[in-house]
């Protein structure tokens, strides 16, 4: 049997969602929501970057130029990355645990989880989530998906802002020595 980087990828999307799908049941009550008009922006960001990465359109113009050349090893680079990034994901969602949410809120008994990938980085799902749409963006080659990745990263960037709004707001001096240790979406090593 031959596996193509695009099965790979593909697997790891699915490995992902369902990950997500199981580990949403059970989680904690929640005690504080952001008002959901806050949440359009980001959702239009994510959503669009979605759309740029699954949506061929030979239309696009300049977005269907290749930035890499279709080589199979760059297939392989994107489709590992994209790897990558959904198990890293998937820890940090683990080490999470009941505190997570799609949505920016605060649950019942909330805990500032400060383990596993979180205690270099602050928003480690985000990170991983990056790093799996740039490999993707990789394996597609084309512009979209750069302009994609860069969707995503403006989107993650907005809903992490606010998820710190509201994680310093419960945690006051605990989240912010938290935050002076660690980095937004790349380790700080102090």
């Amino acid at each position: 049997m031959h596996i193509t980087p695009t099965q790979v990828l593909c697997a790891s999307w699915v490995l992902f969602a369902l990950y997500w799908l199981v580990a949403a049941f059970g989680l904690k009550r929640t005690a504080k929501r952001q008002n959901p008009a806050e949440r359009i922006l980001y959702v239009i960001f994510m959503a669009a970057g979605f759309f740029l990465l699954y949506q061929e359109n030979p239309n696009w113009g300049p977005l269907n130029h290749r930035f890499v050349p279709d080589k199979l090893w760059i297939a392989w680079l994107g489709s590992a990355l994209c790897a990558v990034g959904v198990l890293f994901a998937i820890w940090a969602r683990r080490a999470i645990g009941k505190d997570w949410s799609a949505e920016v809120q605060i649950k019942e008994g909330h805990q500032l989880i400060r383990s596993g990938p979180y205690a270099h980085i602050r928003h480690p799902i985000y990170t991983g989530l990056l790093l799996a749409t740039l490999g993707t963006a990789l394996l597609i080659g084309e512009y979209r998906g750069l302009l994609a990745v860069a969707m995503f990263l403006v989107g993650f960037t907005r809903k992490a802002g606010k998820e710190e709004s509201f994680l310093a707001a419960e945690f006051g001096p605990a989240f912010e020595e938290h935050r002076r240790h660690t980095g937004f979406f790349l380790p700080r090593f102090s």
